[in-house]
């Protein structure tokens, strides 16, 4: 029983992963309809310099291309723990954006997601980023 419990956490925190990824792909692509389907209707951004964006400022700022990843990469492991149907993720990545045109410095950051798993699908809820200086 133990043995099989240990094999459903280790394939949510796999799927888990794969998710993050694929937002962050999403992310880069500005590819609206992928980011929606995976961000929560209540998500909230609280941005490196203690803004919090809502799920339509955050999304809007990426369709609109006033918000431009260029880079946006996990160069750390993602860590996850489970609990339930919610789940903390934190890693490390680089990082590289345009806002309102003016390109920033590729830098490194700390990353902090919250997910809840929503009719079978995990959705980030919650997001912090922190500068590394």
């Amino acid at each position: 029983m133990a043995a099989d419990q240990e094999r459903t956490r280790r394939a949510a925190a796999e799927e888990l992963r794969a998710t993050e990824r694929e937002r962050l792909c999403a992310l880069v692509a500005a590819d609206p309809a992928t980011a929606d389907r995976l961000h929560a209707d209540a998500f909230e951004l609280i941005t490196p310099g203690g803004r919090v964006l809502s799920k339509a400022l955050y999304l809007g700022g990426s369709a609109s291309g006033s918000l431009h990843y260029r880079v946006f990469e996990a160069d750390s492991a993602i860590a996850v723990r489970l609990y339930g149907e919610a789940a903390l993720l934190r890693y490390r990545s680089q990082l590289h954006m345009s806002s309102d045109g003016a390109a920033g410095a590729r830098r490194r950051y700390w990353h902090t997601d919250g997910y809840e798993r929503r009719a079978g699908r995990w959705r980030v809820v919650w997001s912090q980023a922190t500068r590394i200086t």
